[in-house]
This record gives C-alpha cells, sequence and structure tokens, in this order.
C-alpha cells in the first residue's frame, strides 16, 4: 500500500515541490551566509599566507635572517679564551619515557660545556614504578661520569609539564643558573647546541629566549610522518622566520629553546591554565618587552608521532589550548601598555586569530561541508575562483617548505581536510572551555622501538570496534559520498571527483587504516 502511494507520480511531484521550495525558502539563505562567512575567511587566511610569504622571499633574498645580523664570534671567542661560560640549567620532563628516555638524557649530558657550569635536571612524573627505576639507573650512569645530573620525581602531576618545569626552577640548586634549556624527552641536541645557542643572549640583555628548529629523524617512517613535516616545516621556515626577522611575536615551541630565567621569573612563571603552556609564556614575556629569536640553522633531532591515536591526542591539544589562550589573554594582550598596537593587532590578529582559529574552521566548514551541500542545493551559486583557486594557492604556499614532498600534495591536502575536523572541534571546545578543555595526554613516543618490533598491517590485526572506528570521520565520509554520487548523476562540474577522493580519505581514518601500526597498539 505504502509503495503503491509513493509511486504515485502527483505524490512525487508534490514531495519534489516541497523540497525544492524548503530549498529555497530556508536552506538557500542559511547556505548562502555559510558561504559569505567561509569565503570571508579564506580570503584572510590568505592575505596572511601571502603576507608572510612575501616577507621571507624578502629575508631570503637579502640575507637578512634576524639570526645571522648578530655578533657572536667576539662572545664565543672571549667565553673560550677567559672560561667564563655562564652557568646553564638543562631540564628534560618526562612521564613513563620507556623508549626514549636514554636518548635524551644522553644527548644532554653530552653537550660541549664545561661540567661545572652545567646541571642536568631529569623531571621525571612517571607512574610506572619499572621506568623510573631505569630512569634513576640511567642518571646513576652518568653522574657517575662526572655530570651533575638530577633526578627529581613529584609525589603527583599538578600542572603537568608546566608544574614539573616550575617546581624545577625552585631548587635550591638552580639560583645561581643565569639560563634554562628545555628538551622534551624524544629531543637530542647536538654536541655543540648550548656553543651556537647561549651566545645570542650573554650581549643582548633584551632577548628572552632562543629557539631553535626541529629536524625529524622519522619523518620516512610512513606516509602519515611525511605529512606531518610538510606541516610543521611550513611552522618553522616560514611562521617562525617570519616572525622573528619581523621582530613581532613567534611563539616558544616548548622545546629545544633556550630561555634567560630572569625573563621567565619577570613573566609571572610557568602557568597550567591551558595545555600550552609554553605559548602562554611567550605572550606573557613578549609583554613583558622581551624579545625572542629564532635561529632556523640549529637543528634538534625528535620524532614525529607515527600512530594516529598518538596524533590525534598532540593536534586536540595543540588546537584546544591555544583557543582557550587566546580566550583568556585578548583582554590582557589590549590592556598592556608595553607594547606597541601594531604588535597587539599582530597578536590578536594574526598569530592567535588568523592562524589558530580561522585556519582550522576555514578548512573543515568551507571544503568538508559547505562546499559537498552546494552541490546539494543547486540554486546556490559556487564561485569557482573561491571554492578552488584560492584553497589552491594557500595550499602551495603552504607545502614550499617541503620540496621533496610536493608529489604528495593530493594526500597532503585530503589528510589535512580530514584532521580539520578534530582541530575545529578542539578550537571550539578551546573558546568555550568544554570538558575536554584541560585534558593533556602525553604525546606517545617509540623510539628505536619501532625499529625492532614487527609492523601489523590493519588487514592482519585484530580488528577492535571500539579502538579502531572513528564515528565522526565516518559520518561526514557518508555525507560526502552521497553529495559524490548526487553531483556525479545530476551535475556536470565535476566535482564528484573531489568529493569521492576527500570521502575515501574521511573514510580511510575512519577505519584506522593509517599511520603506524605495532604489537603495543592492539
Amino acid at each position: 500500500m505504502r509503495s503503491s502511494i509513493f509511486q504515485d507520480p502527483k505524490i512525487r511531484v508534490s514531495l519534489g515541490d516541497a523540497w525544492k521550495q524548503l530549498r529555497v525558502s530556508l536552506i538557500k539563505p542559511l547556505l548562502y551566509f555559510a558561504l559569505f562567512a567561509c569565503v570571508l575567511m579564506s580570503i584572510m587566511l590568505f592575505i596572511e599566507r601571502l603576507y608572510m610569504t612575501i616577507v621571507i622571499l624578502y629575508v631570503k633574498a637579502s640575507g637578512k635572517k634576524r639570526y645571522t645580523q648578530y655578533q657572536l664570534d667576539t662572545v664565543r671567542a672571549k667565553m673560550k679564551q677567559d672560561g667564563d661560560h655562564p652557568k646553564v640549567l638543562i631540564q628534560i620532563p618526562m612521564y613513563n619515557e620507556s623508549e626514549v628516555y636514554k636518548l635524551s638524557i644522553g644527548a644532554a649530558c653530552s653537550l660541549s660545556w664545561p661540567q661545572h657550569r652545567l646541571i642536568v635536571q631529569v623531571l621525571d612524573d612517571s607512574t610506572n614504578k619499572t621506568i623510573m627505576t631505569n630512569v634513576k639507573a640511567e642518571c646513576r650512569i652518568w653522574r657517575n661520569e662526572g655530570v651533575n645530573i638530577k633526578y627529581e620525581n613529584r609525589a603527583n602531576r599538578n600542572g603537568y609539564k608546566a608544574g614539573a618545569l616550575r617546581e624545577g626552577l625552585q631548587k635550591q640548586y638552580v639560583d645561581d643558573c643565569e639560563y634554562v634549556v628545555i628538551f622534551d624527552a624524544d629531543f637530542q641536541p647536538e654536541k655543540d647546541f648550548l656553543e651556537k645557542t647561549i651566545p645570542y643572549l650573554i650581549d643582548n640583555k633584551e632577548l628572552g629566549m632562543v629557539q631553535a628548529r626541529w629536524k625529524f629523524v622519522n619523518a620516512d617512517e610512513c606516509l602519515m610522518t611525511r605529512l606531518q613535516e610538510m606541516s610543521l616545516n611550513y611552522h618553522f621556515s616560514v611562521e617562525q622566520e617570519v616572525g622573528s626577522s619581523t621582530c613581532q611575536f613567534f611563539g616558544f615551541n616548548g622545546t629545544a629553546g633556550v630561555w634567560r630565567i630572569e625573563a621567565i621569573r619577570d613573566a609571572g612563571g610557568w602557568k597550567e591554565r591551558t595545555t600550552v603552556e609554553d605559548m602562554d609564556l611567550a605572550v606573557r614575556a613578549s609583554l613583558r618587552g622581551w624579545k625572542f629569536v629564532f635561529v632556523g640553522d640549529v637543528l634538534v633531532k625528535n620524532e614525529l608521532p607515527s600512530t594516529f591515536k598518538a596524533y590525534r591526542f598532540q593536534q586536540h591539544r595543540w588546537s584546544c589550548g591555544p583557543a582557550n589562550l587566546f580566550k583568556k589573554m585578548t583582554k590582557e594582550i589590549m590592556l598592556c601598555k608595553r607594547v606597541s598596537i601594531w604588535k597587539k593587532i599582530h597578536l590578536i590578529y594574526g598569530f592567535f586569530f588568523v592562524r589558530k582559529i580561522v585556519a582550522h574552521w576555514v578548512t573543515f566548514f568551507f571544503y568538508c561541508m559547505v562546499i559537498p551541500t552546494c552541490v546539494l542545493v543547486p540554486e546556490v551559486y559556487l564561485p569557482k575562483a573561491l571554492a578552488i583557486y584560492i584553497p589552491a594557492i594557500i595550499t602551495l604556499l603552504n607545502t614550499g617548505g617541503t620540496p621533496r614532498s610536493l608529489h604528495l600534495l593530493v594526500f597532503w591536502i585530503l589528510f589535512e581536510n580530514v584532521m580539520s575536523l578534530h582541530r575545529t572541534k578542539a578550537a571550539i571546545i578551546g573558546l568555550l572551555e568544554g570538558s575536554r578543555v584541560n585534558e593533556w595526554v602525553v604525546t606517545e613516543k617509540l623510539g628505536n622501538n619501532k625499529k625492532n618490533q614487527a609492523r601489523v598491517s590493519f588487514f592482519r590485526s585484530r580488528f577492535q570496534c571500539g579502538e579502531r572506528m572513528h564515528k565522526l570521520e565516518f559520518m561526514v565520509g557518508v555525507f560526502m559520498l552521497h553529495c559524490a554520487v548526487y553531483n556525479m548523476f545530476y551535475d556536470n562540474d565535476h566535482m564528484f571527483v573531489y568529493l569521492f577522493l576527500q570521502s575515501a580519505a574521511f573514510f580511510t581514518i575512519a577505519f584506522g587504516c593509517v599511520g603506524t601500526f605495532v604489537p603495543s597498539m592492539q
């Protein structure tokens, strides 16, 4: 009976008219508003990327990278001749780091610096007794080698990394240290790291921090690490370099950096109010008048997360924290009288709003929601220049930092669009201070373990739906697949090619077919 009703041509025509009227009266205005908002955000992001590209091209063509303008040879020669080395503290915060603690401790203890002017402080918040015992034993080995190494373990994890760093600076043996160097547990500096960075701070009293660049030892581990390398290379080679060379603000990356301890204390010390304690400290120090320099030719080896689970947690923290900090510090930045109006605009608009919020939102809402929906609503005109050309230019500007991976451009676009779902969600949680706003999950490092353990492919491993199935990606994938099929049959603009590829990317990640898989991850 029901099927005969819907087979009636009059009924089908009336339903079609009702759907068309709904589209025109309700969906069309809402979609045009969303399209306008996304186009506006896209133009904002395009202008920001174009500005940074022009600046970095000028800097490279003129040879005016800021760190090359300092005269350090005299400082280094004087230090070597007089033996007048400042006392330096090295902090290595870690939490249950079973695979990489030897690498970081060994690299820090092997730095070229007079041993009586160096303190290595291992801030171990581990709760695993076996790991704690192993880390203590490693510290004991280096202490027997003559290294002034201190092992510190707290009874709690209050404040997470920020709390550990703050308590480490409060130790009495730190009182006569002038500078503090921070290395996360997977970071391995070269022996001459201190000789290449400390001299910047010695003769330039206005400098509060020196940031080195990261070098990824496992970039070729899998496709996911190659794609991460493309994004992070842009961050260091363009964003950090432009911020440093123009004397505008750029953020501390949380590791592989040297701080003047006076600057940390002047800025109010480490705070755990967000999950980006490094950015929080850098903003407060900048508002106090301290300057930073990015030294792009000092590379520190470290490890990219090669499991998708670890990468998701990292991206949540990196997206939620800045949005939350933006909410907390906007008023403070606006009322600060020690910095210029242009620096305030750069901080609020350029650094926070465009890079930390707009960049995520426009990627997800425009490319994964609005454009596919426009396919289903033919009454809405989608300008191809705004939907294709501007995003294409932004993409090319973003990937210029890694020429060796340009052949992976399509994969990078699809992967970044999928990850924008999580980054957008995290940014909204940060702005609204949702339930996961202060979630802190340490990024898992595999170290040499991944070389010794056999890989487990997706199809041969035991499928556990609760762990491997990601519902949000699956639902967006179904939506985009529906839009692709509709476009293929009812339109002739070939948008279905992009929609099919993007839906496939969502399904690939929805079923966990990405990243490195090791037996321990099952």
